[in-house]
């Protein structure tokens, strides 16, 4: 046998050698997840920035804002939605989002006796910054990266450390000591992973990836006050058209959409939770015209406030009578 082959075996059998580990790390986050989330819901844990989400059915995309994070599905597959663009992402590859990003989420692959099971972990923007201030990663060529979701590849070195993070949650006095250090060790993970340079664009303190995250910030923060682009675009030390240009790269939308999603959303919340009526959501959020807060709504959501309120309300309580059933005899 030549050499040439021998290499190309040794390949294959260390490709099939991290799949098997793979599938083997996933299935045990699979079985713990399972048993923390009895009904398809998302899922606080104990420790800071992890939850859990299940599916038990496939679901049409839901207006959704992912943060600065890593979703990584145990069993199952889904898909995000992101300026008309699709990411679907399952077992084998992760989703990263290095901003806080207006998306849709989908699910396409669960069911009842198999339903889609995963996690989310926020990331620390601090943590990759002071890793990569370190100076021991590799170095990354300069390239842009568009925008601020991707797809990475699930590798055994990125899996071990988040399978113990969710192991820990079967020790919860080491939580406080433990939880910390392989939260680090998972930021590292990423930033020696295909989506470093994704990371390094926003963690980049005079990078412009950085600039518009402080943005996204202020807008966050001020979402019911006018905008105006040339002082956003001083406040973070850019020129408004190289500030326009940046956040809808990265974004998929311009600034001034940006802050219409986030009221909107917000005026969902208000109408939903707190039981205001259309016109005074709209008029807290920012709004000085009901209508064009509907046509605008409608838009966003699919249908008028007032119907889609009452849509979700139905579904909530048909959601909270079929939780209260006795369950079916075998």
């Amino acid at each position: 046998m030549s050499p040439r082959l021998d290499e190309e075996d040794a390949k294959d059998s260390n490709d099939a050698g991290a799949a098997a580990r793979c599938r083997a790390l996933q299935a045990a986050m699979a079985r713990i997840i399972g048993a923390r989330t009895p009904a398809p819901g998302d899922y606080d844990t104990p420790i800071a920035n992890l939850g859990f989400f299940r599916r038990e059915s496939p679901a049409p995309p839901a207006v959704c804002m992912v943060e600065p994070s890593i979703v990584l599905v145990a069993q199952g597959a889904k898909r995000m939605w992101v300026g008309g663009q699709a990411y679907p992402y399952d077992t084998s590859r992760f989703l990263v989002t290095s901003l806080d990003m207006p998306a849709n989420s989908e699910v396409t692959g669960a069911s009842p006796r198999q339903p889609c099971l995963g996690l989310m972990l926020k990331l620390d923007v601090r943590v990759l910054a002071e890793l990569i201030a370190q100076g021991n990663l590799p170095p990354q060529r300069e390239r842009p990266i568009g925008i601020g979701v991707g797809l990475g590849e699930a590798t055994p070195a990125l899996l071990a450390p988040i399978g113990r993070l969710v192991e820990l949650l079967d020790e919860p006095e080491a939580i406080p000591v433990l939880a910390p250090m392989i939260h680090r060790e998972i930021h590292y993970r990423l930033l020696m992973s295909d989506q470093a340079a994704r990371l390094r664009q926003i963690a980049s303190v005079d990078g412009q990836g950085h600039r518009v995250a402080r943005a996204i910030d202020w807008l966050k923060l001020n979402y019911a006050s006018p905008l105006r682009i040339d002082e956003l675009a001083a406040r973070v030390q850019m020129s408004a058209p190289t500030f326009h240009h940046h956040f809808r790269q990265l974004t998929a939308m311009s600034p001034l959409q940006y802050q219409k999603w986030l009221r909107l959303n917000e005026a969902k919340r208000l109408m939903l939770n707190e039981h205001f009526d259309a016109a005074s959501a709209a008029f807290r959020v920012g709004y000085e015209s009901p209508s064009q807060f509907s046509r605008e709504y409608s838009r966003l959501f699919g249908a008028p406030p007032r119907r889609d309120i009452e849509v979700l309300r139905e579904g909530a309580r048909r959601d909270a009578g079929q939780a209260r059933l006795p369950p079916a005899a075998n």
